[in-house]
């Protein structure tokens, strides 16, 4: 059986925390019990709420790792007013901890946007915004498909792939009638749009996308907003497909309990 520490290792060395962004807070966010204590089960998620550490004390899982940090800012008071406090008061009575691997995931090579792209069938992929000397690390993917889709088509794809019910998108380039290269990003992704459009995509899938940035850009590339649960949510299976591969007999659990906190009516 792996050690609490060992399982994160293995996580760092496919998403080291150096890559997270400057205003990111990577790494753990709880360990009741020492680093070396064996680790008798994990489960994956995007957010860490009390529904999820519930159903990680209900699966035996002592380690919770998460793409989103579940302390983000500061907690002035643990008194169990907010979801944060109630999930932590829970994982430490649990003696459950957390590790959270946000941005350095989103920035590691085969990291969120490479997952994305494979699933979308993007060919000939290179990060669309890499980080100084580092070609092969950074936020963002663009990349193209073999043969052009039709933008209905591409807009079903991106649907299907995601799992959105629906997409916000703008009304894009006149006169646009396929999609060849598309560039995207997990998450939040509005600050790489105009990267995007000097990159010479027809197309850039992101989340949390401002009317104005449709407004601005939005005859200059296909703007595809999916959502952001839905932009990230691949993250439980990458980080399941890093543990099995290193631990192929471990109990590694997807969570279930987990989801969008956003309802389309």
């Amino acid at each position: 059986m792996p050690t609490l520490q060992e399982i994160v290792t293995v996580i760092e060395a496919f998403a080291h925390p150096g890559l997270q962004e400057s205003w990111d807070n990577t790494g753990w966010q709880l360990r009741p019990a020492t680093s070396d204590t064996p680790c008798s089960g994990v489960l994956t998620c995007l957010d860490v709420t009390p529904a999820v550490v519930d159903e990680a004390k209900a699966l035996g899982c002592n380690l919770i790792i998460s793409h989103h940090p579940l302390i983000f800012k500061g907690l002035r008071h643990i008194v169990g007013e907010t979801l944060v406090e109630q999930a932590v008061l829970k994982a430490l009575k649990a003696d459950i901890a957390v590790y959270s691997s946000h941005t350095a995931l989103d920035s590691a090579p085969l990291g969120v946007s490479h997952r994305l792209a494979s699933m979308l069938g993007l060919t000939d992929v290179r990060v669309l915004s890499p980080q100084p000397g580092s070609p092969d690390t950074g936020l963002g993917i663009i990349g193209a498909y073999p043969a052009p889709l039709a933008v209905p088509q591409f807009i079903s794809r991106v649907k299907e792939i995601y799992g959105s019910p629906v997409v916000r998108c703008s009304a894009g380039i006149p006169g646009q009638t396929s999609i060849s290269r598309v560039a995207l990003c997990s998450g939040s992704g509005g600050e790489f749009i105009p990267t995007a459009v000097a990159s010479g995509a027809d197309a850039y899938i992101s989340s949390d996308t401002r009317y104005h940035d449709f407004v601005d850009f939005g005859q200059r590339i296909l703007l595809v907003d999916t959502g952001h649960f839905e932009s990230e949510k691949c993250t439980k299976s990458i980080f399941s497909d890093i543990i099995s591969e290193k631990f192929p007999t471990f109990a590694v659990h997807i969570s279930r309990a987990e989801k969008n906190p956003i309802h389309y009516l």
